[in-house]
């Protein structure tokens, strides 16, 4: 009986595991740094995680880095049935809460129990964004965005006419998560303005 709960816990793990192979054909508007195509939700979440390793020390409170982690690696998994919505058009993002939420009810309750709900509770306090490591968590997945931006010559920010008054509203948690990188993202929207890759009004 227990091979059989085990094996019944494993297959769980494994058909998880296989539906997110789902998320590495979810583009982003955001185009790789060299800008020869855009990016997947996969490559966006891995470098999330390790912009958390590097960039922890500059959090205005301490974070438990792998807490962070696991929040920018399972941020996104909802996209796989919600799709992603681009940060700049506000008309996508009005029912963006309710395709997400039916998103990780669907896809948390395909592990077992524990680990869904474990799971679960860590999207859910990523969404909230009410913790340190919400904060920080927030403040890169705002952060890596802006600099694919800057590094494709304004990126999705040309393609789409954004002006750095959205910019500077989109990217308000950096600041408030780490200071030092709110001052690196107004160094570079400043620059960006001034090379033409960015609508200043």
């Amino acid at each position: 009986e227990r091979v059989v709960l085990m094996l019944n816990r494993l297959e769980k793990q494994i058909q998880f595991v296989m539906e997110i192979d789902k998320l590495k054909h979810i583009y982003r508007q955001n185009l790789v740094a060299d800008g020869s195509r855009r990016e997947n939700d996969v490559e966006h979440s891995w470098h999330l995680a390790v912009m958390a390793l590097l960039l922890q020390e500059y959090t205005v409170e301490p974070v438990d880095v792998l807490k962070v982690i696991q929040m920018v690696l399972l941020h996104d998994l909802v996209e796989i049935d919600a799709g992603d919505t681009f940060a700049y058009d506000p008309e996508a993002g009005l029912d963006k809460e309710e395709r997400e939420r039916l998103a990780a009810d669907r896809l948390y309750s395909l592990l077992p129990d524990d680990q869904g709900c474990e799971l679960r509770a860590l999207w859910d306090e990523f969404e909230a964004g009410e913790s340190p490591e919400a904060r920080f968590a927030a403040c890169l997945d705002r952060l890596q965005p802006l600099l694919n931006n800057y590094h494709t010559q304004g990126g999705t920010w040309r393609m789409h006419d954004v002006s750095s008054a959205q910019v500077r509203k989109r990217m308000e948690p950096v600041g408030e998560s780490a200071p030092v990188l709110g001052e690196l993202v107004e160094t570079l929207i400043e620059s960006a303005i001034e090379q033409g890759i960015l609508r200043k009004y």
